[in-house]
């Protein structure tokens, strides 16, 4: 993967408003590991990025009424095809962590990349969805050299009792076992 700017070129781009800057000297050091499904449980179509993007509707299902006005983003989504979508630029502060707290920091928006997988929490994940998620975080772990294995969380793991997700759905043995095999060049 090449990156210009915080943009990995292998992702589909759809810029999100919702980001900021990151603090001054504040660095990435976190990968956070979300999912998502837009209406909940249905796959496919274009509402996260709607909703990422403020564009959601909020009478096209009863769902939306509660969330079309959040301004929430992450840097990327993974679907369940295995495309890549990226929302926000690597060296901007997407708004996807919320009140979260990592090895005694909070805010962990300052100092973190967020993925989304298409999916739920209950639900287990696409082939497809664990090999692009390993190709990018390997990607990322070069691109920021303070991302490691020790670094890669789930949502529930930096919001406990808040945040669910990606859940037991999520096979964190197998997402690891990919990340230790050699990449083809």
């Amino acid at each position: 993967m090449q990156w210009h700017n915080g943009w990995c070129d292998r992702a589909r781009r759809c810029p999100s408003p919702n980001f900021n800057e990151r603090p001054h000297n504040c660095e990435v050091d976190l990968l956070v590991i979300h999912c998502i499904s837009l209406p909940p449980g249905e796959f496919g179509g274009d509402y996260i990025e709607q909703f990422f993007t403020n564009q959601l509707s909020p009478g096209a299902h009863p769902y939306f009424e509660e969330i079309a006005a959040m301004q929430v983003s992450a840097h990327f989504l993974i679907r369940r095809t295995g495309e890549l979508v990226q929302f926000v630029s690597c060296l901007d502060r997407a708004w996807h962590a919320g009140a979260s707290e990592f090895c005694g920091r909070n805010n962990c928006n300052d100092f973190s990349i967020g993925i989304e997988l298409e999916g739920t929490d209950e639900d287990g994940f696409e082939a497809e969805q664990y090999t692009t998620l390993a190709d990018l975080t390997r990607s990322l772990m070069q691109q920021f050299e303070g991302i490691s294995i020790n670094n890669i969380v789930g949502h529930e793991d930096i919001a406990p009792g808040r945040k669910t997700d990606p859940g037991p759905g999520f096979d964190w043995e197998h997402y690891r076992s990919l990340l230790s095999e050699e990449v083809p060049h």
